[in-house]
This record gives structure tokens, sequence and C-alpha cells, in this order.
């Protein structure tokens, strides 16, 4: 299957999921986006860097370097931070690393009246198929 046809399927699955995006942190790219609204283009644009900020910008990395030097894992390759939530205004961020590609960040956006339990527990299910056809 597509990763395009998977995203759409993770926004009609998660619950009230209004975007589903796929970035490959190494690049900077966006791999592949579905929204139920379109958005212009310059958006489209700063989201890539905005997910590689979050999960690799210098002081994360530094967070997840004294992490695994407090728990003896300086030598270990996998990052820390696996799931990253940012509750805006009115919607709900969830950003999942690949656990397939290290460098692969799926994100998915929700209304704010979601619940969270279960935008996380669906995500995750879908996390897995965004995976197989990226």
């Amino acid at each position: 299957m597509s990763l395009d046809t998977t995203l759409q399927q993770a926004i009609s699955t998660i619950p009230e999921c209004l975007a589903a995006g796929y970035v490959d942190l190494t690049t900077g790219m966006l791999i592949g986006i579905k929204t139920v609204d379109s958005h212009p283009q310059e958006v489209m644009d700063f989201l890539a860097a905005a997910t590689s900020d979050l999960f690799q910008g210098p002081n994360v990395v530094s967070i997840e370097n004294a992490f695994k030097k407090a728990r003896g894992k300086e030598n270990d390759a996998r990052h820390y931070f696996r799931e990253i939530v940012v509750l805006s205004e009115n919607l709900v961020h969830v950003f999942m690393r690949s656990k397939k590609n290290q460098d692969h960040v799926a994100g998915f956006v929700c209304r704010k009246s979601v619940n969270l339990g279960m935008a996380l527990t669906k995500a995750r299910t879908a996390m897995e198929a965004v995976e197989a056809a990226a």
C-alpha cells in the first residue's frame, strides 16, 4: 500500500484527526502528507524543519545524551525520545519516531477535543502501517 493511502487511512482511523505527515529527519524533507484542509506551501515547508528541530535540535540531543549517560548507555545509537505530544490552543500534535528507521517521524494532528489516550493508541497502531508503507 502507498504511503499516501496509509496516511489517509490514519486520518480516518485516529479520532478527530485532521492531518498526517511523514518526515525524513536526515534530509529534512516531508515525504508525505494528507490533510482534510488545504494549507499554504510555506506552512508545509516549515513542518519538516520544525519536526527535525523537535527531535534533533541541539538541546534535545544534549538531553538525550545526558539521559543515556545517567543510565550507562552512552554507546547506544538509539534515540531516547520516541514520542512527543504538543498541545496547542486548538490542536493536539502527536509525533512518533519510527522504530524501523530512527530518522523518520510521523506526525498526526487532531482537534483539541480528542481523547488523548485514544489518539495515542490509534496513532501507535497507524504508525505500524505507515512504517510498512514508507
